[in-house]
């Protein structure tokens, strides 16, 4: 597998990142952009990241070197036809990578494999423009891909089973770990996380509480290592409400994913978080950071508020075989560093104590956004639990 030549189409932070990663597993690779700008940047950010992990003593000026001499930068499609697999990590636009994968296939090899790091869009809708449908597949790396162990295997309908094998195997040998979900929006961790967003965002709608106690909320009483407002700032509101909002069409309208107004709101205004210094907090040397307020029983609804619908969204996507339940805990564990699996947390809080939290939800607001998940309540039912 090591002798496998890996291209990347696409010279930005996520393609930057898979090529890093497959060079460092041995791999030639052959990074591809449109601009030239990006390249330039990439090997930049590359030489910079390879020579700070050298000063860190986590690996020789040599093996540094000869990571970077793997990497070949390339200015034409058709420097990919001796490679094995191509991964495509370009805008998230359905029709720009149905687009590339037609001018893939007449680069590459027959057997070549083409895998898109979609997202959240058709894996399904992006094969169907190829002629041989059957070797494309989709394969989630999480940014940043260098330091992210968790990547989504993604099969569209058209999929050769022994495509996905090769791919699963071969990702996992360069340190990864895989984890296999079917092909529907969101796949995973984008469709199991969107409580942790939407949730925190109709709370502080609702009045019930302030940015900074939501947060302090969830990382001091929930045990996360970010707070949903602090992350949705790192993510950027241009790209978390962009996939919330994606979601939301792709379910038809399902109210669970429901855009929330007072996101849009700051991307339409481009406070998008961090990168543009503003967002749900101020950015700067100067900027002053609110206080929450420290009311622990208030915290405690928070909380559990959050985590209940998160169990549900997992629970959810288990009964309708989105996934299998070690599939489901350890992207959520590997992939946003939950500090456990759902389906785990939901067996320690107590399935019949779940479905009451739910209950209780939707008979306060008779919203089907709080309707519970089937499974929850055949098992409360029966007193079984996920392990």
């Amino acid at each position: 597998m090591k002798n496998a030549i890996i291209g990347v189409v696409g010279a930005g932070a996520m393609g930057t990142g898979i090529a890093q990663v497959a060079a460092t597993a041995g791999h030639d690779v052959m990074l591809y952009d449109t601009h030239e700008d990006a390249i330039l940047r990439s090997r930049d950010k590359l030489l910079r990241i390879l020579n700070r992990l050298v000063e860190k003593g986590r690996m020789t000026d040599t093996e540094a070197k000869a990571i970077f001499g793997r990497i070949y930068f390339v200015d034409t499609l058709s420097a990919f036809g001796p490679c094995r697999m191509v991964i495509e990590a370009i805008v998230e636009d359905l029709s720009i990578k149905r687009e590339l994968f037609v001018e893939l296939e007449d680069q590459v090899m027959d057997s070549c494999i083409l895998a898109t790091n979609t997202s959240s869009l058709s894996v399904t809708g992006i094969a169907s423009a190829c002629r041989y449908s059957d070797r494309v597949l989709g394969t989630h790396f999480f940014n940043p891909p260098a330091l992210m162990k968790l990547v989504e295997i993604v099969p569209a309908v058209q999929t050769d089973p022994q495509i996905t094998e090769y791919v699963t195997s071969l990702i996992t040998s360069w340190g990864k770990i895989t984890v296999e979900t079917q092909d529907t929006p969101g796949f995973i961790v984008n469709r199991i996380a969107r409580p942790f967003y939407s949730e925190a965002l109709r709370i502080l709608d609702e009045g019930i509480a302030d940015v900074p106690t939501i947060d302090w909320a969830m990382t001091d009483f929930g045990g996360f290592r970010m707070g949903p407002f602090r992350l949705m700032d790192y993510i950027g509101h241009d790209v978390n409400y962009r996939i919330t909002e994606g979601m939301y069409h792709s379910y038809y309208e399902e109210p669970r994913y429901k855009p929330s107004f007072t996101q849009k709101q700051l991307v339409d205004a481009g406070y998008f978080g961090r990168k543009s210094g503003k967002g749900f907090y101020e950015y700067g040397d100067t900027s002053d950071q609110p206080a929450p307020i420290m009311d622990k029983k208030l915290a405690k609804r928070i909380k559990n508020r959050i985590i209940t619908m998160l169990i549900n969204e997992a629970a959810d996507a288990y009964y309708l075989k989105i996934a299998d339940r070690d599939a489901i805990d350890l992207a959520m564990t590997k992939g946003v560093n939950y500090p456990k699996g759902l389906l785990q947390w939901a067996d320690d809080i107590g399935i019949k104590k779940c479905v009451k939290r739910m209950d209780d939800l939707f008979d306060f607001y008779h919203e089907t956004r709080y309707r519970c998940s089937p499974i929850l309540r055949t098992m409360a039912a029966s007193g079984s639990r996920f392990y």
